[in-house]
């Protein structure tokens, strides 16, 4: 290079400022998200207040019609229990999957055990049927209904129905208190004391 093609790149050089110093990492490279938290991603960006069914559809294990169902999370108090057993809590909601479509069955389901928990209602009557003749095997919305209601968190404990209700082909089903309800709750509880 002689001087003059110095000069020339001098000259061209001269309104070039620095650029800041950028201290922030940057990736581009393909993102490990799962499925959930993309499915959430295009539901919010959807502009929809839809919560993602996660209830599986897999794995459910067979439970014959004449079985009782029975559940409850630890720290269920047993008088609490023997009550929804019993059948002695009022119905708030009551729905029915008898002869429904799994696929809307587990849509029916969900939804219902969500909306009953933000409405602060506790107690569910759900009517799975016995199935007896039901394919691929006897009993299978009943099973499919053992199985997604393990799965829901907000379902503290559930027991086969008492006769008046629906005997072995219908379940209580007892929902947790939501924010609302246990905020309630604790005002309560401090104006006694």
């Amino acid at each position: 290079m002689t001087t003059q093609d110095d000069d020339s790149f001098e000259h061209f050089m001269d309104d070039v400022k620095p650029l800041k110093e950028d201290t922030h990492v940057h990736f581009n490279g393909p993102k490990a998200n799962s499925l959930a938290q993309e499915l959430r991603r295009q539901a919010i960006n959807q502009n929809t207040l839809e919560t993602f069914n996660y209830l599986s559809t897999v794995g459910i294990t067979p439970v014959a019609p004449d079985d009782i169902l029975e559940y409850k999370q630890p720290g269920i108090q047993d008088g609490v229990y023997k009550n929804l057993r019993l059948g002695k809590y009022g119905i708030d909601k009551s729905v029915s999957i008898q002869q429904t479509p799994l696929e809307k069955a587990r849509q029916l389901v969900f939804d219902t055990i969500m909306s009953a928990y933000n409405e602060g209602a506790r107690t569910i009557l759900l009517k799975h049927g016995l199935g007896i003749h039901s394919k691929p095997f006897a009993g299978f919305l009943k099973s499919a209904t053992n199985h997604w209601l393990r799965e829901i968190p907000e379902v503290i404990a559930f027991y086969s129905a008492q006769k008046r209700h629906g005997g072995l082909s219908a379940v209580y089903i007892l929902i947790k208190k939501n924010r609302q309800e246990k905020s309630a709750n604790r005002e309560a509880h401090r104006k006694r004391g």
